[in-house]
């Protein structure tokens, strides 16, 4: 027989100081990159002065992470300890193996203590991580107000706050809690089948073994205790629920659901007491069946008598039934998204050229949109980019005073895309340290166009030129943008691209004070391990100890890094400054899935139930400077934020007034608003029941990524304009209803901006007896249009094709008038040109080259053409105003010298290969040559 040969165990002191040394080891590797992360984003908030807010984020996230780390760990390595003495007697102290024919004795109590150490260990790790990511909950719970303005569920009579901050907490805990107690059972369980294979191994087969039971038992009854407790808490969430009808708790719910969940807690908190009995007693298999069978019971029970009274006394008097609950969700909805506060007024709708009114109503005649944003888009890319590497990622409206009068206008921030540099320009140096920022942004005003069909610029070029005195930018560089992705260097020895000009270049360096110091060599060293620059930062002979690192550039992600716990609006918009700085203006948002009885609209983030407009942020596109101001103090979920972070938040009323003034009305919630008011105008609810009177989003005509027409909801649309029964000039957003499955309209929506009036929205109901044209149906007449449809046909089979812009919706007098601007766009050319611009009343359609010929034509009595002058006349100084036709005054000389130009340009871009430009110039010309001969007549 061989020698059996011990496992042997080291020296204690040098089994301690491996350990020791292990330790060490780990905790470098896992922790050193995200101590290194720790300290980059320290300098990073201390350089924007938020330095105060890390801190605080840092100690919550970690507070709760070191409370269920110690928790967790305590909880399970002390089960595995209590059950390891408990069951001492039956696990074996070593056990035998064979390894090469060789017998090896391993010491089996001390593995398992090793085990059970190291199951712990990456189960507290694995719970404290999820929870360290749920910290917002935590400390919502532990730091927002107790008083929410008298708010409180009609079922249970809780307080708002417990549902926004108390049940959430609750819910986690208890996820938790259970998740332990499974794992707890799994354990006690494993001792059961280890110790009864011990006791066969070693031929004790006989008699019964009662410890590994008496811990299965205690096991199974804190399972239950923990189940209780989920029953008691799923109570709440009865009122979060979606049904089809409505949200919120029903009748079966209130008379049966609700109580009958307490009889459940209660069987369960029973059965918890059986299992501690089989604990104290000799312990029996079925008593633990025992300690379920009564909960088991009560939920059977109960799921049939909910079946019953929802099929035999709900379905056949639903609405009586539901009538109250019915009337929690609608009102409970309302509140959740601001519905409640809408005013509602009537909307005539009329459809004669007199109820339009357009000598009251210059103000809205003269701003309307007519250059689609994508037309816009593709247009500025090819005049106004003028190097390759340059973008126009969006195209921004707002409001301006422009010679003494509030027009609106598009801007477009043009913005430097890296990844569109040369091939041969693309190195360390150009990328980080040269090719660093945008520059400058253009201005048009919406309804602005050139002879040549293209946008009448009032900011363009670079440098900036203005053809406005008061519209003036002297900080043009774009540092913070929304393609500016990528980190770069500044104040350092290598001078920064600004602008192209000539020849030659112009160059700058950064004077702003935003970004982290790189400072002395390790300093630089560490900054350059967390951002993946080792290589090459530490050994620049251009960077220095006053340079500056620029992180985090895109506005997104820097607000998204800043303040987690908002939701931000997809679409920054760019605002010009008193003082010519550009500035982006970023709306945020505190939401909820948690507001009682209130229906669930879809986000990205997810469904949510509760929303509010609280934050607006802003960005300087220099410095980097980002605040935040708070336009809804009065909302619970925000001012528990600013009692954890007191030094992020500002009020609204210190944000500068030139900043103030160009505040908007959130699109995102606008939408949201839209999407339930649609269903929630209906505040009867016997019509809520019938849905009688159901609205939708207007829909309209648009183009896919391949250029087909498809079916789409129409986008909110900024208007400056006199709302009907006001008498100032408002920046208002708005969008228009139709009926369920109808085309037609039957009212719309406007979200207002300006003044006191922020915030505020109102609803414009049309007579239920009047059929009003809807998008879809005007798109149709228009189609049906012989002369129309013929042209839009011939231009389709030149050598181009036909681009329609939105239609637009505008309230205009007691009116409605519809507007929709029609491109074309050589095949060869992404540059759309104006060509046609649609007007149109309830009984009338018109159109014309120009914006003005088509209001003469609608509005004026002349007859609608195809051909015309093709010189836009600026909307102030139309006739229209007046309601009398009007004769343009033709310049002959100025025309014959046009075409005579056009002629010329042609054949020089023939000639030079030029194709896609030639054709536009050939155009140009057969337009002018159009209107020459239209003049002779």
């Amino acid at each position: 027989m061989p020698d059996i040969v011990d496992w042997q165990q080291p020296p204690r002191r040098r089994r301690r100081l491996f350990f020791l040394v292990l330790a060490i080891v780990a905790v470098v590797i896992f922790t050193s990159r995200t101590a290194l992360s720790y300290y980059v984003d320290s300098l990073w908030f201390g350089s924007l002065g938020y330095g105060d807010v890390f801190r605080k984020t840092l100690s919550l996230q970690w507070s709760v992470f070191t409370a269920f780390f110690a928790s967790t760990f305590i909880l399970l390595y002390g089960w595995i300890l209590a059950l390891s003495r408990a069951n001492r007697s039956d696990l074996p102290v070593d056990h035998m193996i064979i390894i090469g024919g060789q017998p090896l004795r391993l010491p089996v109590a001390r593995i398992l203590r090793l085990l059970g150490l190291v199951v712990s260990v990456v189960i507290a790790l694995v719970t404290s991580g999820s929870a360290m990511t749920s910290w917002p909950t935590f400390a919502l719970y532990w730091y927002a107000p107790r008083t929410t303005g008298g708010v409180v569920d009609p079922i249970f009579g809780k307080s708002l706050n417990f549902y926004l901050f108390t049940l959430p907490a609750w819910q986690f805990l208890t996820g938790w809690l259970l998740t332990l107690a499974v794992i707890a059972c799994v354990i006690a369980f494993f001792f059961i089948f280890f110790t009864g294979s011990t006791r066969m191994l070693s031929g004790r087969r006989g008699g019964y073994v009662s410890r590994p039971w008496r811990g299965f038992s205690v096991a199974f009854g804190f399972l239950l205790l923990i189940l209780a407790m989920c029953a008691y808490i799923a109570r709440f969430e009865r009122l979060f629920e979606e049904h089809t009808i409505f949200s919120g708790v029903t009748y079966t719910d209130a008379h049966i659901m609700l109580p009958g969940m307490l009889a459940v807690c209660a069987a369960l908190v029973l059965g918890a007491l059986i299992a501690a009995m089989n604990v104290v007693s000799v312990p029996r298999a079925r008593w633990l069946v025992a300690a379920v069978a009564p909960a088991v019971i009560c939920y059977l029970v109960l799921q049939i008598a909910g079946w019953y009274v929802n099929s035999f006394i709900v379905k056949p008097n639903e609405l009586v039934r539901e009538r109250p609950y019915i009337g929690y969700n609608i009102d409970l909805t309302r509140q959740a998204f601001g519905l409640d506060h809408l005013a509602q007024r009537e909307f005539p709708a009329e459809t004669t050229v007199e109820a339009a009114n357009p000598a009251n109503n210059q103000a809205t005649l003269q701003n309307i949109r007519l250059w689609d944003w994508r037309a816009l888009q593709d247009t500025l890319r090819q005049i106004q980019e003028i190097r390759t590497y340059y973008d126009f990622p969006d195209i921004d409206i707002d409001r301006y005073e422009i010679n003494g009068t509030m027009r609106q206008v598009m801007l477009a921030p043009r913005e430097l895309n890296v990844d569109k540099l040369p091939e041969s320009s693309r190195n360390w140096i150009n990328e980080k340290l040269i090719y660093t920022h945008g520059y400058g942004i253009t201005m048009n005003p919406v309804n602005g166009f050139t002879p040549e069909g293209l946008p009448t610029l009032i900011l363009s070029n670079m440098p900036i030129q203005s053809t406005v005195q008061n519209i003036v930018v002297k900080r043009p560089e774009i540092y913070f943008g929304e393609l500016t992705n990528t980190d770069v260097y500044v104040k350092t020895r290598q001078q920064e691209f600004n602008y192209p000009q000539g020849q030659a270049n112009s160059l700058t360096s950064y004077e702003g004070t935003g970004g982290i110091v790189l400072g002395g060599f390790f300093r630089r060293l560490l900054i350059a391990c967390d951002r993946g620059d080792l290589t090459k930062l530490p050994f620049s002979d251009d960077i220095n100890q006053e340079s500056r690192l620029l992180m985090r550039r895109s506005v997104r992600e820097r607000v998204a890094a800043l303040a987690p716990f908002l939701t931000y609006d997809s679409d920054p918009y760019i605002v010009i400054g008193d003082d010519g700085r550009l500035s982006w203006v970023l709306d945020a948002f505190t939401t909820s899935d948690d507001y009682p009885d209130s229906s669930h609209y879809a986000l990205s983030s997810g469904p949510i139930d509760y929303i509010r407009n609280s934050v607006k942020v802003v960005i300087d596109a220099y410095d980097g400077t980002t605040t935040f101001y708070v336009f809804a103090p009065q909302d619970p979920i925000i001012a528990g934020y600013r009692q954890i972070f007191p030094a992020l938040f500002k009020d609204a009323a210190a944000m500068p007034p030139d900043l103030r003034k160009h505040v908007r009305y959130p699109e995102l919630l606008l939408k949201l608003q839209a999407a339930a008011y649609g269903l929630y105008h209906m505040t009867e609810p016997q019509v809520f029941y019938n849905r009688e009177d159901l609205w939708t989003v207007a829909s309209e005509v648009g183009m896919d990524e391949t250029g087909q027409q498809k079916t789409q909801a129409i986008e909110p649309n900024f208007v400056l304009m006199k709302l009907p029964g006001e008498t100032a000039v408002e920046f208002v957003e708005i969008l228009p209803f139709t009926p369920a499955n109808r085309n037609n309209l039957i009212g719309w929506i406007a979200g207002r901006s300006d003044g006191e009036k922020y915030g505020t929205s109102v609803v414009y109901d049309f007579p239920k007896t009047k059929l009003v044209d809807g998008p879809l149906q005007i798109e149709a007449r228009i189609d049906q249009n012989a002369q129309l449809s013929g042209q839009l046909t011939l231009w389709n089979q030149q050598g181009s094709h036909v681009r329609r812009g939105t239609l637009l919706v505008i309230p205009c007098g007691h009116a409605l008038l519809y507007a929709e601007p029609i491109y074309l766009q050589a095949e060869r050319s992404p540059m759309p040109e104006l060509r046609l611009v649609v007007l149109a009343l309830q009984d009338r359609l018109a159109y014309g080259p120009t914006f003005d010929s088509a209001m003469r034509a609608l509005f004026g009595g002349e007859a609608s053409s195809l051909s015309g002058s093709t010189t836009p006349v600026e909307p102030e100084r139309s006739a229209v105003a007046s309601g009398t036709p009007t004769k343009p005054v033709a310049d002959l000389n100025g025309l014959i010298a046009g075409a005579a130009q056009d002629l010329a340009d042609y054949q020089r871009l023939t000639a030079e290969g030029k194709l896609g430009e030639a054709g536009q110039k050939l155009e140009q010309l057969k337009r002018k040559l159009d209107e020459l001969n239209a003049r002779q007549k």
